[in-house]
This record gives C-alpha cells, sequence and structure tokens, in this order.
C-alpha cells in the first residue's frame, strides 16, 4: 500500500462519526494511506468504525456538546452547521484531505495549506433532492426549514468552496453536480470497493429471487421495487433499516421478505445468490452495485446517476424511469435477457482499493 504521509503532515476531515457506510469506507483507506493522524468532524458518537479511522486523533466541532447532536437530532442542527465548521481550527497540516457530502469541506486552514476535497455530493437536500428528504416522520418541518434557509445555506456553501484547492469526484455525475453547484472542475477518482472480500462462487447455484441493498430511507424509492413485486409477482428480499422499515415491512406483499441489518458475511451470500441486485435509486456512485457486480450478480438499476459508470451493457440492465410499473417490465424483461457473471466480477475490478490508491496519490 502507498504511504502518502513519509513527507507531509496530513490531516484528515469527514463530515461526521456516526456509522460505516460508503463514505466511511473511504475514509477508512484514506487513513490506511495516512496513517494515524488529526481527523476533523462536526460530531463523533464514539462508536468503533474501522482500525485505521479509529486510530486517528478524532477532533470534533461545538455541535459536539449539544443534545442529540450525534443521533436523529443531527438533520435538526442543519443551520448550525456553517459557523460549527468555521470555527474550528486545523494546526500542524501540510495538506488537508477532506471526504464529504456535507458542509467539512469548507473547514477552514492557514493561508497557503492546500485542501484536496474527496467529493461524494454537493449537499443533496440543499441543492437537489429536497422533495424526498422532506418525505417522513417530521417531513414538513423539514421541508419548510430548507424552504427558509436553504438559499443562505447554499450560497455559503457556494462560497465557501473556494476554500478547496482541488475537487475529486466519484462519478461522472457528481463531478458534472460539482460544476453546476460550485463552478468547479473535479477530477473523477472512483471509490475502493472491497471486492477482494465479496468475490464470487459459482459452485453457489443462484436463486429465482431478487435483491434490494439499501438504507430504507425515502430517496432510496425501495418502496418503488415492492410496488413492483406487488404487481408482477417476483420473489424479492430487502437487506436494510432505516426510518421506513417497519411501514414498508407492514404493507409488502407475501412474496417479499424484509431481512433487516445483515452481516457482511450475510451479505456476501445474499449476493451470490441473488438473481440481480435492483438499484432503483439516483446514486452518486453506488458502492452497492459493485460488490454485487464483484460477486458475479448482475445489476438492474436505474438509468442515471453513478450507475452510468458502474453497470454495462453486458453486466446489466437500465430502465429509463423510477416507477413500480417500469421496475416490473425491466425485470420481466431480464428473464429473457441473461447478463454473464464472470464479465460482471471482471467489470468490478476496475474499483479495486488499489485504483483508488493510485489515484490519490497522483492527485496528492
Amino acid at each position: 500500500m502507498i504511504c502518502l504521509s513519509k513527507e507531509l503532515e496530513i490531516s484528515l476531515a469527514h463530515d461526521w462519526l456516526v456509522g460505516l457506510r460508503g463514505g466511511e469506507w473511504v475514509l477508512d483507506r484514506l487513513a490506511q494511506l495516512t496513517g494515524p493522524t488529526r481527523l476533523y468532524t462536526m460530531v463523533s458518537d464514539g462508536r468503533p468504525l474501522t482500525d485505521a479511522i479509529d486510530a486517528c486523533q478524532i477532533l470534533t466541532s461545538s455541535l459536539q456538546r449539544l443534545p442529540g447532536a450525534t443521533g436523529r437530532m443531527r438533520r435538526w442542527y442543519l443551520p448550525l452547521m456553517p459557523r460549527a465548521v468555521s470555527q474550528m481550527k486545523v494546526t500542524n497540516c501540510d495538506l488537508l484531505i477532506s471526504t464529504s457530502s456535507a458542509f467539512i469541506k469548507s473547514i477552514p486552514l492557514q493561508e497557503g495549506t492546500p485542501h484536496l476535497c474527496y467529493c461524494h455530493s454537493p449537499a443533496r437536500y440543499l441543492w437537489e433532492q429536497t422533495e424526498e428528504y422532506g418525505a417522513g416522520k417530521g417531513g414538513r418541518l423539514r421541508s419548510m426549514g430548507l424552504g427558509l434557509m436553504g438559499p443562505r445555506l447554499r450560497s455559503w456553501d457556494k462560497r465557501t468552496s473556494s476554500r478547496v484547492t482541488k475537487f475529486l469526484a466519484n462519478s461522472q455525475h457528481t463531478a458534472k453536480r460539482i460544476e453546476r453547484c460550485y463552478g468547479r472542475k473535479a477530477q473523477v477518482c472512483y471509490p475502493p470497493v472491497r471486492v477482494d472480500y465479496f468475490t464470487p462462487d459459482f459452485s453457489v447455484e443462484r436463486q429465482p429471487w431478487w435483491l434490494v441493498v439499501a438504507a430504507l430511507e425515502p430517496y432510496k424509492r425501495t418502496e418503488l421495487v415492492v410496488e413492483a413485486a406487488r404487481r408482477a409477482g417476483f420473489a424479492l428480499k430487502v437487506a436494510g433499516s432505516g426510518s421506513q422499515f417497519e411501514q414498508l415491512k407492514s404493507q409488502a406483499p407475501d412474496n417479499v421478505e424484509f431481512l433487516g441489518r445483515v452481516s457482511d458475511q450475510r451479505l456476501r451470500e445474499l449476493y451470490r445468490q441473488a438473481k440481480g441486485l435492483i438499484f432503483p435509486q439516483l446514486e452518486d456512485f453506488g458502492i452497492i452495485a459493485v460488490e454485487a457486480q464483484a460477486t458475479g450478480c448482475p445489476v438492474l438499476a436505474f438509468g442515471g446517476g453513478g450507475a452510468l459508470d458502474i453497470v454495462t451493457s453486458q453486466t446489466g440492465w437500465l430502465f429509463e424511469d423510477p416507477t413500480a410499473i417500469d421496475i416490473a417490465r425491466a425485470v420481466e424483461a431480464a428473464a429473457d435477457d441473461p447478463r454473464d457473471s464472470e464479465a460482471c466480477v471482471s467489470n468490478a475490478q476496475r474499483f479495486r482499493p488499489e485504483v483508488f490508491d493510485q489515484s490519490i496519490a497522483q492527485a496528492v
């Protein structure tokens, strides 16, 4: 593995440390590349994440002291985040590398200190998916708040993007959004995916059911796949938890099974067994889609966002409209148009961690 910190004092920054998802796996790889270092974040709930992240010196913002800021109350503190980030002090640093889909990219630095930002997305709830983030419990109040505060927050977000020296984007889709929101060019650097863990087992026979793996939140569009399964009658397993879990489970037909949160080992088994992964959401990248392909599992995805960087005509299918009817039709069409598992595995190798390491080293 490349070591980036032999000659430079490199610090890291990440929006918040409250779970282990795609953004945290990128942070984990960066922490491995830099070695234990200072890690700036708005809030941390203190739970262990990975060995490399946990070895860092974690420095939090003033939000850390507010009630519930490390839990579900965090989103309600959105108006306070710009001030909290702007008050953070980065010291003894030759280079800052941030990973951000919110505000940590705007952390101020001493004049002349370069800042490399790996941007998962400009804040979606500010710039695009405001309606979807207004869904669910408390959604109407959140929508009202975003309506009132949105213009000021977007202005601050765009203005302080100048604090970044160079942007890296996780997909072509994100690079275009960075240019649209911030007026900045971004180099595409695909995130590292654990393709050495999510491996195929061609001795395992694929089963006649489809799979969804997602946080069960409105913007993931899982309800569309459940409705498609109701309409078309195909068997579906849903792995994941979130605010929509109980609602979706209570309304699901008998051919849909909700598994809740599953371990990595169980997830690998599901990928190896599923007829295909259904990926209905508009994602900035889509690490789950790569994990599935690494096991030989084809992907049926909405034809937009990061899926266009991942799914090829040999490794999956794309549907045009994010509706239950379109998904149902795509599932039925896929039955007569199979994909090659070995092609899926080969395609996934483009997203190996070693490829990410080289791209980061070149950017540094």
